[in-house]
């Protein structure tokens, strides 16, 4: 066994090194990883990883998810890091036969080494890494119906509802906003004398919000403004507001009087 060495520490507080010389089995690691100023803790830690590692270990997202407790985003997202900072690098290539392979070098000290000549036929990765892993779960919508589905909890603690729940239940929820229901008129509704206990409350959402979805409102016909301004068929000098052409309230007047002597003459004729 090689000789502990103790680091003197330079006050009371702090760590204190309890320094064993290795022989066999370890890994020489630069500070400049380990004490790295914009690379995440598993980052740090998968390089050393990595790097300890034999020539011609898999190291593919979903070999170092099933090694690791971090999982395959948390993985790749620190393979990626380490690529970004140059401690690692990723490249696809074509095989004589057609096959595409991941090609990847680890550098122990980024930018001191040239990256090795590649093989002319190189081991393929049977894994072939897929790259990054994206949560392909789409997001919540932003709309008002998801927001006051959101906020039920708020009220309730019994409706902490899930992304899958809540992205089911928006389009009732806009079914009730497009019938003229106000957010709290569909909240007082949705949370009005709920059972006890509780066992489905998304289901018991679906339910109200289908079944007791409010009848569209009734058509309202526009406002009528006044009736259109209208000139005299007679005078054809006097303007008038009226629904049809017609005679000025002084023509009409005349014509009365004249129709009146038309019919006194021909009575008198008789």
């Amino acid at each position: 066994m090689g000789t502990q060495h103790l680091s003197a520490p330079v006050s009371g507080a702090g760590v204190i090194h309890a320094n064993v010389t290795h022989t066999t089995g370890y890994t020489v690691v630069g500070n400049h990883l380990t004490q790295h100023e914009h690379l995440s803790l598993t980052a740090i830690g998968l390089a050393a990883h990595i790097q300890s590692l034999p020539a011609g270990s898999r190291i593919g997202v979903k070999c170092l998810a099933a090694r690791f407790p971090e999982g395959e985003i948390r993985v790749a997202a620190a393979l990626r890091e380490l690529e970004a900072h140059g401690y690692l690098s990723r490249t696809r290539e074509r095989l004589p036969s057609g096959r595409i392979v991941t090609r990847t070098v680890s550098y122990n000290n980024p930018g001191a080494v040239e990256p090795p000549e590649p093989d002319a036929d190189p081991d393929p990765d049977p894994e072939r890494d897929p790259g990054p892993v994206r949560d392909e779960t789409p997001a919540v919508p932003r709309t008002p119906a998801a927001g006051l589905l959101l906020d039920l909890r708020r009220h309730d603690a019994r409706f902490l509802l899930s992304e899958r729940d809540i992205r089911h239940l928006a389009p009732a929820v806009d079914a009730w906003f497009a019938r003229g229901a106000t957010p709290d008129a569909v909240r007082r509704t949705l949370l009005a004398t709920l059972p006890d206990p509780l066992k489905h409350p998304a289901g018991l959402l679906s339910h109200r919000l289908n079944t007791l979805l409010p009848p569209p409102l009734p058509t309202v016909a526009p406002a009528q403004g006044p009736p259109p301004i209208q000139t005299c068929v007679t005078c054809e000098e006097v303007a008038f507001r009226a629904w049809e052409p017609g005679r000025c309230p002084d023509c009409e007047a005349d014509a009365d009087a004249e129709a009146a002597a038309r019919a006194w003459l021909a009575a008198d004729a008789a």
